[in-house]
């Protein structure tokens, strides 16, 4: 009788051990230079190298800090780099939609290049005008000035010579700029044309 609550406490005494046979748990060494064990990854744990430990304490797996924080920068970047893709395609596809509700042909794309060179050609004469009328105000100034004596009047005159010189500047710095749209209108309807084709014959949606 004896031997056997002998063989029952023993028995007894191992049920912990084989419940915890697949227990797992974690240690770490905190920042303050001691050591911490968990179930679950401690809180002290947080930012430093962790050790999986099996049952037995033994180390199963290695977790390095610096590697984890660089694995999630790179998923953070990753994520990032796929919702720009995610944007540019969706902002492509705007752009496609509303090019084919604004052209039935290219015929049309032709005309709306042709309607866009002659209003900005429109515009560099415009400016041409006003430079050619600033430049002839400027030479009367300057005969006005040369032929005055000094005194209020001659003041008068230098300001409205100024004045005149930056004006003529201005507009010739807006004649460069409607000179170069002409590349820019170009480059768009190039480009809208390019995009129509692929849309309407390259069977792209």
């Amino acid at each position: 009788m004896k031997l056997k609550s002998a063989v029952l406490a023993a028995l007894l005494a191992l049920v912990p051990l084989a419940a915890g046979a697949q227990a797992v748990s974690y240690r770490c060494v905190g920042k303050d230079g001691k050591k911490y064990y968990g179930s679950v990854v401690p809180p002290q744990c947080l930012g430093q190298p962790v050790e999986q430990l099996n049952s037995q304490g033994m180390v199963v797996k290695r977790f390095d800090a610096a590697a984890s924080a660089a694995e999630r920068e790179k998923k953070a970047h990753e994520e990032e780099e796929r919702k720009k893709r995610e944007s540019v395609s969706k902002e492509e596809g705007r752009r496609n939609r509303a090019l084919l509700a604004t052209y039935t042909s290219e015929k049309e794309i032709d005309q709306a290049r042709a309607r866009a060179l002659k209003d900005n050609e429109a515009a560099v004469k415009d400016i041409e005008r006003r430079i050619a009328a600033l430049r002839a105000r400027h030479a009367e100034l300057k005969k006005e000035a040369d032929g005055s004596k000094g005194g209020k009047v001659a003041t008068k005159v230098e300001q409205d010579l100024t004045n005149t010189e930056f004006d003529i500047k201005t507009q010739e710095d807006s004649l460069a700029t409607r000179r170069k749209e002409v590349d820019k209108i170009n480059a768009r309807f190039d480009e809208d044309k390019k995009r129509y084709n692929e849309l309407t014959k390259g069977g792209a949606k």
